[in-house]
């Protein structure tokens, strides 16, 4: 008798990412990794294969059911070659950062073969120092940025000794899994309805007892304060505009250690950071593309995780999204992340997060049949004004070093899937003591991002200055009130250049936005 193929069913989450993808928007995650040495082609591929039982996802590829009844599920690839995922590339001399970023870039805008599993790795030779680096893709529907991230410290190794797993795959079978009875994808259907409306129904208890809890007065003038700014007119920014698919990708890193000090001195969040000095690079991205800033707001929308502290692992996605609004015309970085700081604090008040998670209750709770009609529908309806402007993510990554068959990873660059009339999404990613930042846009939309990343790494600069400056202040106030001498505090720094760590823009290649004074960085 022959034995059934494992099947694991998607959630409508993750069904989603695989109906809306098209060539105008390519769903997966990617992470571009460097290398302190070229990656040892077959070495790497024969440890890859060793550790693929470890990720049963790897192996499988998805299957939808006749007429979208039911949400697709996963079953093992008969065919599974990995020769079919992993490929070797050799990049354009002089093997320089803007090579890497142009091949990153054509990578990217490709759409992942949905006949085999959906993941791929590039191995670039070619890097000038001697380096390696793997383009490293997921599709979305597979993991999210956290799932994704967990998939790279399971391929990857802790310690420079290559480990190889003598696990030997089980058989494959030689054909697909039949496809389910119309019979029983009109019963997943009913079932899977059910099973949503009862959690759509407790979604809606909770948060009820939420706001009639101790907490409420605050939550309800939480949401009083913001319902201005949300309610303001939505405006397209210079990159919402309808997206062809090309993508171009490029990069840069900051120090953890200054991040922190700048929360040491000025307070916030590491997201809250993040968040404003993009705002404060957007701005000046919005002025160079002639556009005023005055009394307009950037409607970010922020993947949040919702696995538990003690739930390590897990595919597929499990997120939800906190919408913010931040004003473009916030005078000074310091102010500008006690703004992003103030609101984000209300939106966690407010219960913003619970609403977002009932509206996504509510669309699951829909049949299946309906929610694929939806997604797959959904891009081709032009709205007037869009519903955000950009989405930022934040992934936490690995404290300590990862090593590829002895090489040690020095940088991994994140990319967030965009596209519709999203020009431009942000992803950022902590390793070893570092945030490294991707900034992914479509080549219409936005063909001058390489901009937004210079002013993103120029306020990032200033916001480190003035928090530092600000603490010496506050220091050295402290220090007269007890009647000691203070020490004078240093000079803050002239030219706000961009550190060396962004290849091909140095300061004079920066454009000036216009209304730009030196005032704005007060």
């Amino acid at each position: 008798m022959s034995k059934s193929v494992p099947t694991n069913r998607m959630s409508a989450t993750d069904a989603a990412f695989l109906y809306l993808e098209r060539k105008e928007i390519p769903l997966h995650i990617a992470s571009v990794c460097v290398f302190d040495g070229p990656i040892p082609f077959q070495e790497f591929v024969e440890c890859i294969n060793s550790k693929l039982h470890l990720v049963p996802r790897y192996l499988q590829i998805p299957v939808l059911p006749p007429w979208s009844l039911d949400f697709p599920v996963w079953v093992d690839d008969p065919h599974f070659d990995i020769h079919r995922h992993i490929f070797r590339v050799t990049l354009d001399p002089p093997g320089g950062e803007a090579e890497l970023q142009a091949l990153a870039g054509r990578i990217l805008s490709q759409l992942l073969d949905r006949s085999k599993p959906l993941w791929d790795m590039h191995i670039v030779d070619g890097l000038k120092d001697g380096r390696g680096a793997i383009i490293w893709r997921v599709h979305h529907a597979l993991a999210d940025g956290v799932a994704g991230a967990e998939l790279i410290k399971v391929m990857l190794d802790s310690t420079p000794e290559v480990s190889l797993s003598t696990f030997k795959p089980r058989s494959r079978p030689r054909r697909r899994a039949a496809q389910g009875s119309v019979v029983n994808d009109l019963s997943g259907v009913i079932n899977n309805t059910l099973g949503s409306l009862l959690t759509l129904e407790a979604g809606l208890l909770d948060f009820a007892q939420a706001f009639l809890g101790d907490k409420r007065e605050a939550a309800f003038q939480g949401l009083a304060e913001l319902v201005p700014e949300f309610a303001a007119s939505i405006e397209r920014l210079p990159f919402n505009r309808p997206c062809t698919g090309e993508r171009k990708f490029c990069w840069t890193e900051f120090s953890m250690a200054d991040v922190q000090a700048v929360r040491e001195a000025a307070g916030g969040t590491i997201n809250d950071i993040i968040l404003s000095v993009l705002t404060r690079a957007l701005s000046r991205y919005v002025k160079l593309h002639g556009q005023s800033v005055v009394n307009r707001f950037v409607r970010i929308v922020c993947p949040v995780n919702l696995r538990h502290a003690d739930q390590n692992g897990g595919l597929g996605n499990q997120i939800s999204f906190l919408p913010v609004a931040l004003p473009m015309d916030v005078r000074g970085p310091v102010r500008m992340l006690q703004a992003v700081a103030r609101r984000t604090e209300v939106l966690k008040r407010s219960g913003a997060l619970g609403v977002v998670g009932l509206a996504a209750k509510w669309l699951t709770s829909v049949p299946p049949p309906i929610q694929a009609l939806f997604w797959r529908n959904i891009p081709d309806v032009i709205l007037p004004v869009p519903l955000l402007n950009m989405i930022c993510t934040n992934v936490v990554g690995s404290p300590t070093p990862l090593y590829a068959v002895g090489r040690r990873m020095l940088a991994a660059y994140p990319q967030v899937p965009t596209g519709y009339d999203l020009g431009i999404g942000c992803a950022v990613h902590s390793y070893d003591g570092k945030l490294f930042l991707g900034f992914i846009a479509d080549t219409h939309a936005a063909p001058d991002v390489d901009h937004l990343r210079d002013f993103l790494v120029l306020s990032f600069q200033e916001l480190r200055r003035s928090a530092t400056l600000k603490k010496a202040r506050r220091v050295g106030g402290a220090t007269r009130v007890a009647g000691r001498q203070p020490e004078r505090p240093a000079e803050p720094a002239r030219a706000a250049a961009p550190e060396s760590n962004i290849a091909g823009a140095p300061t004079a290649s920066i454009p000036v936005p216009v209304g730009e004074h030196s005032k704005e960085a007060a």
